[in-house]
């Protein structure tokens, strides 16, 4: 695979390998530069499980982590020993997630420890060398139930967390001599913020990328002592935009149990809220992935025809917190699908748009909620776009054979077990396809050598809707021959592809040209 680390003797490399038919990465082989045969490290049986390796910002310590989806375990060495073996920092338990971050300073070394043992949004600990079991361990950071801690690094003289709280991203600086923090700020009603590579060790900055609906991505590097925020990088956006054109909101929608569900979305100034602009609301919940509120060039070609852009948070992500994504997997996956098609009505109901003039758009699991709102609440949209769709869930997940299934039990559910079985059934697209019902213009996209949906699972979907609906709406396959999961390579082709999807809606609306 393309991931590696050199020891600090620069002679001795340590690289990752994945298994040819799953293409589960289970090994980790050192390589010395003039021997002919590679050492194996480390061998990952448990196929629950993937690992990768890392050389630490101090430079001290080499690290293999080893992670499934609830579940972590990492070995460390000495960088200037790769000769040694690994020492383990602490065993894999179920359901516990942790990662490692070694610090150096004037009273020697240290680890921190980013936990969710008894700490449902995570918590950050600290122990010593020798001292790596988790009875060891002392709390920096104590858990908190309205604050999700993301990620975090370490520098010499600052700690940096990444925390999630009503949805959005915050930076915390924690000087570490006297346990003093502040935030940084941001203005946007709705952005996203996220640690950018910080290699160096001992420096007062920290850097971080910032964009916002109506914000280009910006790169700043920030000075822990003088809170001062130095751009390092803009975005350039061609085309004479303008910031100040646009506007963003964050609004919440209440969903089927309750559950208020936050909403972002874009538009150009002088939109009226009067049934008739034309939305593309995005979704994808799943996996704890948030879908945070980004600035796109793509999205501008949409909103200068018009329309209106909207994310919907739904549950299934991490944007509210863990809790978050546990509530939209296993056996509450529902509430992610339920959860977008109320973002969809409140849309409506606010008059932002209408259902002849409502788009939705996923990808991937996104497209498996694709095809979930078309069984659903097929009415309340004039087209849908389902890329790479995850839709034929149940059979996909009986194949073990198949990439990803064996790991991913910890999101759907194992099937042969009867509650997961019968559950995943009940929602799975391809299964809850029936005859004689009218669903809205549909564009799916399929990628011939897709290795995570493979290529007939939209096809087969595809054909039983042919067989089977009673409209005469489009319904349109796409099949890429020279594609994978995340399209053809290319610098430009992303572009392409992305017009083709915008094309289909802009047809639709009758502003295509």
């Amino acid at each position: 695979t393309g991931n590696m680390a050199w020891a600090n003797d620069n002679k001795t490399l340590f690289y990752t390998k994945q298994n040819p038919d799953t293409l589960r990465h289970e090994k980790i082989l050192q390589h010395i530069l003039g021997k002919q045969e590679d050492s194996l490290i480390y061998n990952e049986k448990d196929e629950a499980f993937n690992c990768f390796i890392r050389l630490s910002k101090t430079k001290k310590y080499l690290w293999i982590h080893s992670e499934s989806t609830l579940s972590s375990e990492l070995y460390f060495l000495d960088a200037n020993k790769p000769q040694d073996k690994f020492n383990i920092f602490h065993h894999r338990e179920k359901k516990h997630e942790y990662t490692v971050l070694d610090a150096t300073d004037d009273s020697g070394d240290s680890f921190y420890i980013r936990t969710n043992d008894k700490a449902k949004n995570f918590k950050l600990m600290k122990t010593s060398l020798n001292k790596t079991h988790k009875k060891y361990w002392k709390e920096v950071i104590p858990h908190r139930k309205e604050t999700f801690l993301e990620d975090f690094d370490v520098f010499r003289d600052f700690l940096v967390l990444q925390e999630k709280k009503q949805g959005l991203t915050q930076l915390n600086i924690i000087n570490k001599k006297n346990s003093k923090s502040h935030l940084i700020k941001f203005n946007d009603p709705t952005y996203s913020v996220t640690l950018q590579d910080n290699t160096e060790y001992d420096t007062p900055y920290v850097r971080y990328v910032y964009e916002s609906m109506t914000t280009p991505d910006t790169i700043y590097d920030y000075n822990h002592k003088t809170k001062d925020a130095i751009v390092k990088k803009e975005k350039k956006v061609l085309g004479g935009f303008k910031k100040e054109n646009y506007e963003s909101q964050r609004l919440w929608a209440s969903s089927h149990d309750g559950t208020k569900i936050p909403l972002s979305i874009v538009y150009k100034k002088g939109i009226k809220n009067n049934g008739n602009n034309p939305l593309l609301i995005y979704g994808y919940g799943s996996y704890g992935m948030s879908t945070d509120p980004s600035f796109s060039t793509d999205i501008l070609s949409l909103l200068d025809r018009g329309f209106i852009f909207a994310i919907a948070h739904i549950r299934g992500g991490s944007e509210m917190g863990r809790q978050w994504y546990e509530d939209g997997k296993l056996l509450k996956k529902k509430n992610t699908f339920l959860d977008f098609i109320t973002c969809s009505e409140f849309l409506i109901q606010k008059r932002f748009t209408s259902p002849q003039h409502l788009y939705a758009m996923g990808g991937s699991a996104g497209g498996l909620l694709m095809g979930a709102i078309l069984n659903l609440r097929p009415e309340i949209y004039n087209g849908v776009i389902a890329d790479v769709p995850f839709v034929d869930v149940l059979t996909t997940m009986l194949d073990a054979t198949i990439p990803l299934t064996t790991e991913e039990y910890d999101e759907w559910g194992n099937p042969n077990i009867k509650k997961y079985y019968d559950y995943i059934k009940s929602y799975s697209p391809y299964d809850n396809v029936v005859e004689l019902k009218s669903y809205p213009n549909i564009l799916v996209i399929s990628g011939l050598h897709d290795s995570q949906v493979q290529y007939f699972e939209p096809t087969k979907w595809v054909a039983k809707l042919r067989a089977t609906k009673k409209d005469q709406n489009m319904l349109l396959l796409r099949t890429i021959m020279d594609a994978g999961h995340s399209g053809k390579l290319g610098r430009f082709t992303r572009l392409k592809e992305k017009a083709e999807k915008f094309a289909f809606i802009l047809l639709l609306e009758g502003l295509f040209n």
